[in-house]
């Protein structure tokens, strides 16, 4: 069983159905039983996807020693989630809202409260970090530590950049130099030829796999080794609720058969299938599929 190593945001999420984007403006709503709140943010997604899906794994994250960080803990404990790295010492626990349509689109509405301005010391977790098979570090400021000791014990490293389109962006300098393993939307590159924006980045940062999620037409994958590209196509599984998550899902999911031998482009025709799978139920760390769901629904579909 491989390990993974886990660190980034954890928070309160609460999703709400809209009727239409843009909304227009209207004094009150009730949505019974459709205005939800769950725990989410990408490091908690990542981790409990992994969790369905069987690996081994450690979640390093902070909240705040308040409601929300109190409930988020107890939460984990009872759901057998590890909690061991996870520091109270933010001022508040980040919370988040989720806006979501008929056919899937959402926006979200993120407060970090001072997450990307407290540091975390990595020192103490040198062991956690030296029996790891892989890092997924998270493109959150008090990571960048991490991404230094990562590349000193030769581990290879992860990171999704989400929405992205400048390759001189500053804040993900760090992560685009010291990730093995790049996934990115395509939600910044509409006006751009993404192949070619990919080559860029594989050009000045040398990642060896980067993957770009296209949504409902699926994934590009670039292989290093051959400078190959492959375009992946999205697959039906059920109907989409809401779409948030979706790259969370694809992302862990990829990198958790990678991480078990698994070719780059097998790894993301599974990839794929799960977050079809997972955009059926709305609240971004919830719908996810094992990994036997995962290769059935890939054998019906022809993708194995």
């Amino acid at each position: 069983m491989s390990n993974i190593v886990v660190s980034g945001l954890i928070n309160i999420e609460t999703s709400c159905p809209i009727k239409q984007f843009p909304i227009e403006y209207f004094p009150i709503d009730y949505p019974f039983g459709k205005v939800n709140s769950c725990i989410s943010g990408v490091g908690f997604n990542l981790i409990s996807n992994l969790k369905v899906l069987g690996a081994d794994t450690t979640f390093i994250s902070m909240v705040g020693n308040d409601l929300f960080g109190r409930l988020i803990l107890k939460e984990l404990e009872e759901n057998n989630l590890p909690t061991g790295n996870i520091y109270t010492k933010l001022s508040a626990t980040p919370q988040s809202v989720v806006l979501y349509d008929d056919s899937g689109k959402r926006e979200i509405y993120c407060d970090l409260k001072d997450y990307q301005e407290v540091g975390l010391d990595f020192s103490h977790l040198i062991g956690s970090l030296k029996k790891s098979d892989i890092i997924i570090a998270c493109n959150s400021n008090f990571n960048r530590p991490l991404l230094k000791i990562a590349s000193e014990l030769n581990k290879p490293i992860a990171t999704d950049v989400h929405v992205f389109s400048n390759p001189d962006d500053e804040y993900n300098r760090d992560f685009l130099e010291n990730a093995k393993i790049l996934f990115m939307s395509d939600e910044g590159l509409k006006d751009r030829d993404i192949k070619d924006f990919v080559y860029e980045i594989y050009s000045r940062f040398n990642n060896q796999i980067i993957v770009v999620g296209c949504g409902s037409k699926g994934a590009l994958l670039f292989e290093a080794e051959n400078k190959e590209f492959t375009e992946i196509p999205a697959v039906y599984t059920r109907p989409v609720v809401a779409t948030s998550g979706a790259g969370d899902t694809l992302f862990s999911t990829f990198v958790h058969f990678y991480s078990k031998g698994k070719e780059p482009k097998e790894a993301l025709n599974l990839a794929c299938v799960a977050a079809s799978y997972k955009i059926g139920e709305a609240g971004s760390s919830k719908g996810f599929l094992d990994e036997a769901g995962i290769m059935d629904y890939s054998r019906k579909l022809g993708r194995d």
